[in-house]
């Protein structure tokens, strides 16, 4: 299934994406819903970030060439995932604007898979923890360099450098068929010209690995979000630049920068 969220007529409400038409559904699905005989064509409505997440928990440099593309290039993996977190503010969905800070001098974007927690979540292990997710969207973790230390280490301030208004992006989609250990195409391009090319399977934490050890350090509420790293590729972008992420099974997630 594809969950959207989405307005119409200046109501929001979830639903599921058949085709090209969202039938609405009454409701949560991190709760309860039910569905309703309404449906609308994808072009009478507005999609929404497909969840509104009491925060959003990101994993710093798990690529290995991107570590590397960010000066790191004796890097090699820590023990566990180092994380970072952004607000709920940050989030904005497919076709809104990004907003590019005053202060900025070098923003670049970040595509990466998401994983939408849908239950109260703790200390999940390798034998219950996909149980929790409900399941796959795409992200733009978008990022100030400068403020985030332009020397690829963790010196700088990574919560101040991705913690603007409209630097997640989420959308288009939840996609919650998804595999364990999903190997999946994640595409970049900026103004049609494609910045980044990669892969989840080359992700050194995997996604079991991801959610246990950061459930491990914080309870992840239902509609919580993890970023789970971007691959190499990411680039500078100004205003007026378009952002289009692909990821195979979910969709295409497009923003523009303002």
């Amino acid at each position: 299934m594809k969950i959207v969220r989405a307005k119409f007529q200046g109501d929001i409400f979830y639903g599921e994406l058949v085709d090209d038409q969202v039938l609405r559904y009454e409701g949560s699905p991190l709760v309860v819903w039910e569905p309703t005989e309404e449906k609308y064509h994808l072009d009478e409505i507005q999609l929404l970030s497909p969840v509104l997440p009491s925060k959003v928990t990101g994993v710093a440099k798990n690529f290995h060439k991107h570590a590397v593309e960010l000066g790191v290039h004796d890097y090699s993996a820590p023990r566990n995932p180092v994380f970072f977190n952004k607000p709920s503010t940050s989030v904005i969905g497919t076709g809104e604007s990004i907003i590019y800070p005053q202060i900025a001098q070098h923003v670049d974007h970040e595509a990466e898979l998401a994983i939408v927690i849908g239950k109260i979540s703790k200390n999940l292990t390798p034998a219950n923890w996909s149980e929790h997710v409900l399941g796959f969207t795409i992200a733009n973790d978008l990022s100030e360099r400068v403020l985030q230390g332009q020397d690829g280490t963790f010196n700088g301030n990574f919560t101040r450098a991705k913690s603007f208004d409209t630097f997640c992006p989420l959308g288009p989609v939840i996609q919650t068929e998804f595999e364990e250990s999903p190997e999946l195409n994640i595409k970049c391009y900026v103004n049609g010209e494609l910045k980044q090319d990669g892969n989840t399977r080359d992700m050194i934490f995997s996604i079991e690995d991801i959610v246990c050890f950061v459930s491990s350090i914080m309870t992840l509420l239902p509609g919580d979000v993890i970023l789970t790293g971007t691959p190499e590729g990411v680039s500078k972008v100004v205003p007026g630049d378009e952002i289009t992420i692909q990821i195979e099974t979910i969709g295409t997630l497009i923003n523009t920068v303002k």
